[in-house]
C-alpha cells in the first residue's frame, strides 16, 4: 500500500497539490481549497502529535472495523471530522497552506522510527506504519475532492 513513509508517495502528493489554486472548486463537500489545505495540514500535525484531538468512542477502534475503514475501504465523502481539524479553516490563506503541505509531509516522514505516535481520535492506537498509510489516504482523498 502507498504510505507517507515512501518519498515517491510524498512527491506524488506534492505534484498533485501543486495543480491547485485558491479558486479550485471542490467536486464534493463544502470546504474551499484553502480550507481543505488547512484541514490536511492540521491532520498531519495531529499525526505527529502536535495537535491534540479528543477521543471519539466507537466500534472503529477495534478489529476488524479498524483495519477495514482505516486501511482498505475508500474514505466516504462527508464523514464527520474532529472539531480540532476544522478550527483554523475559516482563517486559511491559500499560499501559506499550500507552502506548508510539503513541509508537513516531510515532518511526518522524518519522525524517528521509534517515536511514540499519538492516538487517532476515531481509530485509536496506530503505529508509525499505520499512520503512514492512513495519512496518505487522507491527503489523497482531499486532493481527489479538488480534482488533483
Amino acid at each position: 500500500m502507498t504510505t507517507l513513509l515512501h518519498s515517491a508517495s510524498r512527491a506524488h502528493l506534492v505534484r498533485r497539490a501543486a495543480r491547485l489554486t485558491a479558486e479550485t472548486p471542490p467536486r464534493w463537500g463544502r470546504m474551499t481549497c484553502p480550507q481543505m489545505l488547512a484541514h490536511v495540514n492540521d491532520a498531519l500535525r495531529m499525526a505527529i502529535g502536535e495537535l491534540p484531538t479528543a477521543r471519539r468512542p466507537g466500534p472503529l477502534r477495534y478489529f476488524p472495523l479498524k483495519q477495514l475503514f482505516a486501511y482498505w475501504l475508500p474514505i466516504p465523502r462527508g464523514v464527520p471530522t474532529s472539531p480540532e481539524l476544522l478550527a483554523r479553516i475559516d482563517r486559511a490563506q491559500f499560499a501559506a497552506e499550500a507552502a506548508e503541505l510539503p513541509a508537513m509531509l516531510e515532518r511526518f516522514a522524518s519522525r524517528p522510527a521509534d517515536a511514540a505516535m499519538p492516538e487517532h481520535p476515531a481509530f485509536g492506537s496506530l503505529g508509525r506504519s499505520g499512520w503512514g498509510l492512513l495519512a496518505y489516504r487522507h491527503v489523497d482523498h482531499h486532493l481527489r475532492q479538488f480534482g488533483a
